[in-house]
């Protein structure tokens, strides 16, 4: 039996919400077959993290060269990645293999405001990766640093799409949230601004759904859906994985990726 395929390039997350881990759950139960690239390691729960130890990049290149010379990917989704060493062994691999669907969640800014990869980083990230990408999926703060511009409307998340998607030629899903357009996120592509509402659901354990999300829509582009049908459908998804209420840790806790898992194991 032959199955669609998809890559995370992420951090794995000791407690499962997030990372790697959120990215293989959220894979397998949108049907497709998952495998990772890790990029680092994390001790981490629902209430911080505690140390990380990133990889080399010559052994992310080395996992990398695994999984493309073996079982090629349908679709690649890239997480977090702090140093623009291992982001340029990525843009490397990926031209090398000629990577498809592509999917970069550019985790730069925490839900608290909290910058997480250094500036050169940044840089490097948009510099080799961001004009790869088939979508990326930045939150508010991530947008208005993609941007180099506050977002404080819904204007305001139109005008900084379309000024990154010109800049960088990849279609852009700015994702609403802190405060502003809650639930609802503006897909803005050679099609123009299109948004996708949603609604909101009152759960605080919300750890781990940027990862979810651009998961969900690289497993559906792997499995050959449109971009516009593919980001519906990843959020319908983590809809579900929000409002199936799991509660669990001493912070916010992860959601239920398995929640639509049914059958006799």
């Amino acid at each position: 039996m032959k199955k669609k395929t998809a890559l995370t390039i992420a951090g794995s997350d000791s407690c499962g919400g997030a990372g790697i881990q959120a990215d293989l759950k959220t894979m397998t139960v949108n049907g497709v077959y998952a495998m990772s690239a890790v990029t680092a390691l994390t001790a981490q729960n629902t209430t911080g993290v505690t140390d990380i130890m990133e990889v080399t990049p010559g052994f992310l290149a080395e996992e990398l060269d695994a999984v493309f010379t073996d079982i090629y990917p349908d679709a690649v989704k890239i997480g977090m990645v702090s140093s623009s060493g291992l982001i340029r062994c990525i843009a490397e691999k990926l031209k090398q293999y000629r990577a498809r669907n592509i999917v970069v969640d550019p985790v730069m800014v925490s839900t608290s405001g909290s910058r997480l990869i250094s500036e050169d980083a940044v840089a490097t990230l948009c510099s080799e990766l961001l004009p790869m990408a088939d979508i990326i999926t930045p939150n508010i703060p991530e947008t208005e640093v993609l941007a180099g511009r506050k977002v404080k409307s819904s204007e305001d998340m139109i005008d900084a799409a379309g000024s990154i998607y010109e800049k960088y030629g990849c279609a852009v899903l700015c994702k609403g949230g802190h405060q502003l357009n809650d639930a609802n996120d503006l897909l803005y592509d050679g099609q123009g601004p299109r948004w996708f509402y949603g609604k909101r659901i009152d759960n605080p354990n919300t750890h781990g759904t940027g990862c979810t999300l651009s998961s969900a829509i690289a497993s559906n582009l792997a499995k050959g859906m449109p971009l516009d049908q593919a980001v519906e459908k990843g959020k319908v998804f983590i809809s579900g994985a929000l409002n199936a209420m799991l509660d669990l840790g001493k912070g916010s806790g992860p959601m239920d990726h398995a929640f639509a898992v049914k059958g006799e194991y």
